[in-house]
């Protein structure tokens, strides 16, 4: 037998040895269920779809915001060891630090859906979905995006406009 293949010979070998390898995987985790994976299967769509059922207020919001929120977003959301929630300066640079809600934000189920998945960011997903609900009509209000005594819900939160809706390329339109 040749070097050439014997050469041949052995990285066939290893390519098997190395495929068999990673079709067992490295044995790290466990399966995941249908179940664990649906708890986390909380996607809302730009138009509503998916919303919970649920509601909130502004006026809600701003006592659930004392609690959850202001240590990290300051006093009426004007900022503190996190970003600013309130503003509409238009984004000069690429700092995170200048996005709020009002100029940068397209959807406002964008804005539901990440409160819903991260907020507060110590103990994410513990929020209701009415207090979700009521968070966002607080932010909302607080941006004059809608009037104080707005109640926010499946119904009404796919109606708020927001002010950079038309900022953003949509990537996936028939989603839409």
């Amino acid at each position: 037998m040749s070097t050439r293949e014997i050469v041949s010979a052995t990285a066939i070998v290893l390519l098997l040895v190395a495929s068999a390898a990673c079709a067992e995987g490295p044995g790290l985790g466990k399966r995941l269920s249908a179940a664990d994976i649906a708890a986390w299967d909380l996607s809302i769509l730009p138009d509503g779809g998916n919303l919970p059922p649920g509601s909130g207020t502004p006026a809600q919001g701003a006592r659930i915001y004392a609690q959850q929120c202001i240590a990290c977003h300051g006093e009426s959301g004007k900022g503190g060891i996190s970003a600013a929630l309130i503003g509409s300066k238009p984004i000069t640079t690429i700092s995170g630090a200048q996005k709020t809600i009002a100029n940068f934000w397209p959807y406002p189920t964008t804005v539901f859906d990440f409160i819903r998945r991260a907020m507060p960011w110590q103990q994410p997903k513990t929020l209701t979905d009415d207090e979700v609900y009521a968070l966002t009509a607080y932010i909302f209000a607080l941006n004059k995006l809608i009037a104080d005594d707005t109640t926010m819900n499946a119904e009404t939160l796919p109606q708020v406009r927001m002010p950079n809706r038309d900022g953003f390329i949509v990537r996936f339109p028939d989603m839409m």
